[in-house]
């Protein structure tokens, strides 16, 4: 029980220390502070329950379990990121989402695409993941180029959505004038209705950036050489080395919000005229 009084000790602490940040005057570094002790407090009441408890590692291992597996197997891990995140996510993520961009353009440009394509699309972006996976793996075969594929389904019509609402942005009076100045449909896209619709754009790559590791990850369990997050998930699980899951799991949450956090910095760079980033 000495581990659990220890844990509820750290946990009230750390809360006390909280209540004290919050009520200073907010800065980046507070912003940062808080919730670096939340996550912090968070692990320290996983170790201590587990310990406390005994709950077995083959149930749920410890946070230094988990620390000392991530970095006995940093080659493992890297390769697995290598084949999952930069070839199969990013690479669908690329195609898809270049793809999507393209495709609203033209959308924009034909009523015909607007009526037919639309309403496509949002049928096919409901189609569950599982369901499709398996196809695209039997299609394009077992390496990162089916994972890719399933990647590029998954982000294809968010993006697509997302782009053709942006170029709507702009309003009937800001058209008309550029229509004044004699300005043709490619000058007006790229000095109006492009920048007026970077907000919707930036928010479709954010939404497109989690759904790319997702379905790289889960296209992995339908079959995929002998490495990547989603494979080594699963023949771990097998072999009830949860550890090894967590680290997958652990190197999974770190791209991924670095990957978001990426797309997020570029938005804030381009869009910083947007009421959103003042």
């Amino acid at each position: 029980m000495i581990w659990i009084l220890c844990g509820i000790i750290f946990w009230l602490a750390m809360w006390a220390m909280n209540l004290r940040l919050s009520k200073a005057k907010p800065n980046k570094l507070i912003g940062f502070i808080i919730p670096t002790i939340f996550g912090l407090t968070i692990l320290v009441l996983w170790e201590c329950v587990v310990r406390g408890f005994e709950i077995s590692p083959v149930l749920l291992p410890t946070p230094t379990a988990i620390a000392a597996r991530f970095g006995n197997s940093i080659p493992i891990l890297w390769v697995d990121f290598v084949q999952t995140f930069v070839k199969g996510a990013l690479s669908g993520f690329i195609l898809g989402c270049g793809a999507a961009f393209l495709t609203a353009i033209a959308v924009d440009r034909s009523s015909f695409l607007q009526a037919g394509l639309l309403p496509v699309g949002n049928f096919v972006a409901a189609l569950p993941i599982v369901g499709m996976a398996p196809i695209l793996v039997m299609w394009f075969g077992f390496d990162w180029q089916s994972k890719a594929a399933v990647v590029v389904v998954m982000v294809f019509f968010p993006m697509l959505v997302n782009t053709v609402e942006g170029l709507k942005a702009s309003d009937h009076m800001q058209r008309d004038l550029m229509k004044t100045y004699g300005a043709g449909y490619f000058q007006a896209l790229t000095k109006l209705r492009l920048p007026a619709a970077m907000p919707f754009i930036f928010n479709g790559l954010k939404i497109c950036s989690t759904l790319a590791l997702i379905g790289a990850i889960v296209a992995e369990f339908f079959g995929s050489p002998i490495k990547g997050m989603g494979f080594r998930i699963s023949t771990e699980v097998g072999r009830l080395a949860l550890d090894m899951v967590w680290a997958e799991i652990t190197v999974a949450a770190i791209a991924g919000s670095a990957f978001y956090g990426v797309i997020a910095l570029i938005e804030k760079a381009v869009t910083f005229w947007h009421p959103s980033q003042r």
